[in-house]
């Protein structure tokens, strides 16, 4: 078995198109999941160069072992983690990055913070308010409930983070219709 890991799958469609991608080029593989593909057996250096190709041709791009691909795992796991779940979680961020990967979180931050030019815990904090973004476009929850999913102290607390990145209150977002909401490769 062998493990590839793909930079810019940040969503269940990204993951289909991905498993298509592999289906089109007959790679045999076991599982697609946000940033990395479980395949039955390594490819050789001419599918790794189709792979690669035609990844980068629906805006994805396959990975070299190394820190490039420590910064998508974390980032992979933390979009599943804020995106895609409806749970409340309350373990430490820090702490579910260090175990998920296996590396100490003092590490993991700096490579993070070098590479990418902010913190993880930045990088967490746009990460939730483009969900709150998604929340309160698509009316599913009250600020509250949003709090609470989030893992906010109190819907303050979430008001003035939310301020602080947008320029706007919630409210004032939601009146605005739309809004500007990122794609989350963007981030």
């Amino acid at each position: 078995m062998a493990l590839i890991y793909v930079k810019n799958m940040v969503c269940p469609r990204c993951i289909a198109s991905v498993s298509d991608t592999l289906d089109q080029l007959e790679i045999t593989f076991t599982s697609v999941d946000l940033g990395k593909i479980r395949l039955e057996s390594p490819l050789n250096s001419r599918q790794t160069i189709q792979l690669a190709e035609t990844l980068k041709n629906h805006g994805f791009e396959l990975l070299e072992n190394g820190k490039s691909t420590l910064i998508s795992q974390i980032k992979s796991i933390l979009i599943e983690r804020i995106q895609h779940s409806d749970e409340n979680k309350s373990e430490n961020y820090s702490s579910f990055i260090s175990e998920s990967l296996n590396h100490e979180y003092t590490y993991l931050s700096r490579l993070f913070s070098q590479v990418e030019g902010i913190t993880i815990e930045k990088y967490i904090t746009k990460l939730k308010v483009e969900r709150i973004k998604e929340l309160i476009f698509y009316q599913e929850k009250t600020l509250s409930e949003i709090a609470d999913l989030l893992n906010y102290s109190s819907v303050a607390y979430l008001s003035a983070q939310f301020k602080k990145e947008t320029g706007m209150s919630p409210s004032q977002f939601k009146k605005q219709g739309l809004g500007k909401r990122k794609g989350l490769d963007e981030v």
